[in-house]
């Protein structure tokens, strides 16, 4: 399968920059380009602004009806499309084949889930003080919407936003990863070939801060959603507050998982290695701080490890690859610098800890233990296939370590107690946390965080909350 050039889609066609220049595509797996994407410029930001606001005045006037109608019908296409789109997808990213099938297809529920939001996008009737006033509160589109996603999950990053913004009546700016623009760009061609009008959806792809820097402060958007790093979702969201506008902002996470020494110690190995080492570590909720009570310690290392040696890393197009190589050579060298930090502090390798060959960004599923606090891979997301797992001794001590950072994304425990499950769940700072299982980023449940991980949900009712404006009306009898 050939891997194609990337155009930029503005006002309904798929078009060049209009300066004509790329970006390369580089494969993970190689090392080696695949393809180009269109590198937008300022001229090109201008034609995608303009229709941006042309596309609302026209959208914001469909009905909530047949907006869920439109929407059905590109969740369709993307599930009939998803044998071609997910190698697309490993091409560009990495990951194995299954996990990327696996992610277009939760693109389509999460935007039938939307569909079905858009039709409940209620108001309410407020009783009056005197006969023959109404009083109604509704809901109206914020207006033209910018959003910035990351390459690590480059279809369900997208669909979260650009599900929520057109349900609720908004078009879109979407300013997509140029290390993986593939896939996004086949998620609105679905929208596109479903019926979405000109000027609704459009995407673009570029160098972040000069898009970002023009389009955020821009008066034609109303309304910015960004996903990825806390130190660069700080600066945007300083750059929207200094322009009074509307900012959903999920951002890094370093997520403690809390093995109690009543837990089921062989389903907690086995679930959380499967979930550190999904998408090669590179997931904002990847449980990264693995804090097991003594009791119970030494069985969950030995099981962890056994797991992360059954892990089988490969090019993800090959059959049997369970985890890909990392999706940039920048992540290679973090795993490196993190483990040579933790080394000089005393940590210990339990397995794993090098890269693989010397042709593309494999590196080895990673286990260390013995990490001191002020080692950089306890307080910096690794963002990579690096586990850590310490030991503790009391409930109040697990908490404080894992309350310790600023980040509060996502957090996991394991435990048979019930009264110790409520108690963990009240006590640890973090926007989710999941029990005994993993059940985090479906299309129905709240995603967000709190502290240093970001504001505002992606997920759930709440999500297309953020995409709204309250309106209220009081209207008496002539």
């Amino acid at each position: 399968m050939d891997y194609p050039n990337i155009s930029l889609f503005i006002d309904g066609a798929w078009c060049p920059a209009a300066a004509g220049r790329t970006i390369p595509v580089m494969s993970p797996a190689t090392g080696e380009p695949i393809g180009t994407v269109a590198h937008a410029e300022r001229a090109d930001l201008d034609r995608a602004l303009e229709a941006a606001e042309k596309g609302f005045r026209a959208w914001r006037k469909v009905s909530a009806f047949d907006r869920s109608k439109l929407m059905r019908k590109a969740a369709n296409l993307l599930r009939e499309r998803a044998d071609a789109i997910a190698p697309l997808l490993t091409m560009e990213q990495g990951k194995p084949l299954p996990e990327a099938k696996g992610e277009v297809l939760a693109g389509a529920d999460v935007i039938d889930w939307f569909a079905e939001e858009a039709r409940r996008t209620y108001g309410r009737v407020i009783p009056a003080r005197a006969e023959g006033v109404y009083q109604l509160v509704v809901k109206e589109p914020v207006g033209p919407v910018a959003a910035f996603t990351p390459w690590n999950f480059p279809i369900n990053q997208v669909v979260r936003k650009l599900s929520c913004a057109v349900a609720a009546g908004c078009s879109i700016i979407v300013k997509a990863p140029e290390e993986t623009p593939a896939s996004p760009a086949e998620l609105i061609r679905c929208f596109v070939d479903a019926g979405a009008p000109a000027g609704v959806v459009n995407l673009v792809y570029g160098v972040p801060a000069e898009i970002s820097e023009y389009l955020i402060p821009h008066p034609v958007i109303r309304k910015m959603s960004f996903t990825g790093s806390t130190a660069v979702g700080k600066q945007l969201a300083a750059l929207a507050g200094a322009h009074m506008k509307r900012a959903t902002m999920e951002l890094g996470g370093h997520a403690p998982a809390i093995v109690f020494d009543d837990a089921d110690v062989d389903t907690a190995s086995r679930l959380l290695a499967a979930a550190k080492y999904r998408n090669a570590g590179q997931v904002c909720v990847s449980p990264t701080r693995l804090l097991v009570q003594e009791r119970v310690y030494e069985k969950f290392v030995e099981g962890f490890v056994r797991h992360t040696k059954a892990v089988h890393v490969g090019d993800g197009l090959e059959s049997g690859t369970t985890m890909g190589p990392l999706a940039n050579p920048r992540r290679v060298a973090a795993m490196e610098m993190f483990l040579g930090d933790a080394a000089q502090k005393g940590a210990k390798v339990r397995t794993g800890g090098a890269r693989i060959g010397n042709k593309g960004n494999f590196f080895e599923p990673t286990v260390v233990t013995d990490v001191p606090t002020n080692a950089r891979v306890m307080n910096e997301e690794p963002f990579g296939p690096l586990a850590v797992i310490s030991p503790f001794s009391s409930f109040d001590e697990v908490v404080q370590e894992a309350n310790r950072l600023p980040y509060g994304l996502a957090s996991y425990a394991y435990t048979r107690s019930a009264k110790t499950a409520n108690a963990i769940a009240a006590a640890v700072e973090s926007g989710m946390i999941s029990i005994n299982h993993h059940g985090l980023a479906l299309p129905e449940t709240p995603f967000g965080g709190v502290k240093d991980s970001g504001y505002g949900s992606e997920g759930g009712l709440e999500a297309i909350e953020n995409y709204l404006v309250t309106k209220f009306v009081s209207q008496a009898g002539l």
